[in-house]
């Protein structure tokens, strides 16, 4: 559970905190967004006011700094959902509030990325890259003993918000590789079986590599102060998908699908 203060909550109606909150959250995972106002000696008001006793409370208001007149949105899930659902969250306020200089270019470098995330249903650990991105060389022994732990050599360079590009460090030892596939939940078998050709390609002296990708579309948009990427792309899709030049997708004739397969 974590929770985003808004200092000036009177900005935001019940309809906000009732329906627009919560479809700004959803696309992100969150299954709602629960609030409490914050009233004259800090009070609460709202849904979770009667499921938090006062010393909790008092002690949320001194995390958040929240004083009278402030908005605290709460969302609950894993890690992931939670950090997604208030990052939109907080940058859709500031939106409304009124809070984001648009003239300004704030860029960034994001290089912590996890190696590995784990799903708690499959029981097994994904890629947050891709399979081939090399581990951190001080993380090197967490592969074996501790895999959560294990941070990539990935990097992405953001502006006001959106990734303009990113990339990563490739994995160019065969062993490195194939214990990052076991740890993906790979046997021997189906490891040998797709990428024994790879791992053995590897063994002959392949030189450490890399590099970084910048989405041209989103370089435009800003360039051109472009408010939706579709703005900068020759032949933008509809909400449907469907390519208003070509007609596609159409329909496709039975006789040609065996060709496509």
């Amino acid at each position: 559970v974590k929770a985003l203060l808004i200092p000036d909550g009177s900005v935001f109606t019940r309809k906000d905190l009732d329906k627009s909150f919560p479809n700004e959250a959803k696309p992100f995972g969150a299954k709602g967004v629960a609030w409490a106002r914050v009233g004259e000696g800090g009070e609460w008001t709202g849904p979770v006011a009667k499921q938090v006793d006062d010393a909790l409370r008092a002690d949320l208001n001194a995390a958040l700094g929240a004083e009278n007149g402030g908005l605290i949105l709460f969302v609950a899930d894993k890690a992931s959902v939670v950090n997604a659902s208030l990052a939109r969250l907080r940058v859709y306020t500031a939106e409304r509030c009124g809070l984001i200089d648009h003239s300004k270019w704030a860029f960034t470098w994001v290089v912590d990325f996890p190696m590995f995330d784990y799903d708690e249903e499959e029981g097994r650990y994904y890629a947050m890259h891709h399979p081939f991105t090399s581990p951190r060389a001080e993380d090197m022994d967490l592969l074996r003993t501790d895999p959560k732990k294990v941070k990539a050599q990935a990097y992405d360079l953001v502006l006001n918000g959106t990734e303009l590009g990113g990339g990563s460090i490739r994995i160019h030892q065969s062993h490195i590789q194939d214990l990052v596939f076991k740890t993906l939940g790979l046997s021997q078998e189906d490891r040998r079986e797709k990428f024994g050709f790879f791992l053995d390609a590897l063994k002959y002296g392949t030189p450490p590599h890399g590099g970084l990708a910048l989405g041209l579309d989103r370089v435009l948009t800003y360039i051109t102060g472009a408010s939706s990427l579709r703005d900068v792309i020759a032949f933008p899709k509809t909400l449907s998908a469907k390519d208003l030049l070509t007609g596609a997708p159409s329909v496709v004739d039975p006789d040609e699908v065996p060709m496509a397969r």
